[in-house]
């Protein structure tokens, strides 16, 4: 199987969340897209509030449809961003560029799909999600 599967997504999450916890972070929501930009998995911890699940989701959307991380999306946001808020409406509202997403990828570099965390600031979220994402054996960028 060449694809992202459930039992990665949940060790995605798992160890993502339990980072935040070590570390003491807000109660947090971390998603993981497949390669399509669909919920393999997410969850949302215990008094996170309502919003963190569609914050968490449109990170993880917005780099696994461009295919960078949403703190390098942010970066081009900051040069183009009359392009990027049009992304943002295209999408009918998914994209976000903001710090907090990291694209999966497998040992040969071919990506899997994204992990998003909202939480946290977003290098929080960025840091929980490259723990989750190297705690299930693969690789982020």
């Amino acid at each position: 199987m060449s694809g992202l599967t459930l039992v990665q997504a949940n060790m995605i999450i798992e160890a993502a969340l339990a980072s935040a916890r070590e570390k003491g972070h807000r109660p947090m929501a971390v998603v993981v897209l497949d390669e399509g930009g669909h919920v393999k998995a997410l969850q949302r911890e215990d008094d996170a509030t309502m919003f963190r699940v569609d914050v968490a989701t449109g990170k993880a959307w917005a780099a696994v449809a461009m295919g960078a991380t949403s703190r390098d999306l942010l970066e081009r946001a900051k040069q183009n961003p009359i392009f990027f808020g049009g992304l943002s409406s295209t999408a009918q509202g998914k994209f976000l560029a903001q710090t907090g997403a990291v694209l999966i990828k497998n040992g040969y570099g071919k990506i899997l799909g994204a992990a998003g965390a909202s939480g946290g600031t977003g290098d929080e979220d960025e840091a929980v999600c490259m723990v989750g994402v190297k705690a299930a054996g693969l690789t982020c960028t």
